[in-house]
């Protein structure tokens, strides 16, 4: 590997800046990790990811410059260096779609609040953040690598792969309350559908499945992204909780 520089998304590789995220590297994606970069002050932590890093094999240096660069702060302690990944996500289990979503901390939020609840395939859509940016891979603080991710040129490419799941686009147009639409417990293969921060999702996926809208008082416009992931997410997996115990 060539010396290390900013990231650049054209790369084939990106950083996990941070001790909790390159341990959720090595641990959960250790065929991904290239080496480990650690500072010579080190930090509370360090000496556990070295001696995993060599557990697993994996190269460490001491790079205090490198890891100022390609973190872009003065107190990065540690980080992993990756290769990029795309899995196939599972045909079975419920899945999380963002599509064209913009920020990389709202990104990161809700791949970490899936993982959470226990929803682990997810699915983006362009032109959208970039999933490897090393301040979406912090933001998810190492959710990133727990999950099955994929990104999608369209969402009907998504829809062509899998047909069989169930879809409910969060949005305004023609929707059912988020109550109402749990009235009884969803699916087995369901799909929850958040759109852009600005613009939410367009007209045309109220067609799409159920339209749902999580109800609020006049006091606010909108509900951020992320909080909105997070009530749709934990209130469908609660609703498949219940549905599974009554049967």
């Amino acid at each position: 590997m060539p010396s290390l520089a900013a990231y650049d998304q054209r790369l084939d590789y990106s950083y996990a800046p941070g001790i909790f995220p390159a341990m959720e590297a090595l641990t959960h994606r250790p065929q991904c990790v290239r080496r480990v970069l650690v500072h010579s002050q080190g930090q509370e932590g360090v000496e556990k990811l070295t001696a995993l890093a060599e557990e697993k094999g994996i190269r460490v240096e001491v790079a205090d410059r490198a890891l100022s660069r390609v973190s872009g702060k003065e107190n990065c302690y540690a980080a992993a260096v990756f290769g990029k990944f795309s899995d196939t996500l599972s045909p079975r289990q419920p899945h999380v779609v963002l599509h064209c979503p913009s920020d990389s901390g709202n990104v990161g939020t809700i791949l970490r609040t899936a993982l959470g609840f226990g929803v682990e395939d997810v699915a983006l859509i362009r032109p959208c953040v970039d999933l490897f940016d090393p301040r979406t891979v912090r933001a998810t603080m190492g959710a990133l690598f727990s999950l099955r991710l994929h990104v999608y040129d369209r969402f009907e490419d998504y829809r062509a792969d899998f047909p069989a799941h169930t879809l409910y686009p969060f949005m305004l147009t023609g929707s059912t309350a988020l109550e109402e639409a749990l009235s009884a417990a969803p699916p087995e293969r369901w799909t929850l559908i958040f759109g852009n921060e600005g613009s939410g999702l367009p007209d045309s996926f109220s067609t799409l499945g159920r339209a749902v809208r999580i109800p609020s008082n006049d006091r606010v416009d909108s509900l951020n992204l992320a909080v909105a992931a997070a009530i749709g997410i934990y209130a469908f997996t609660a609703a498949q909780r219940g549905g599974d115990r009554r049967e």
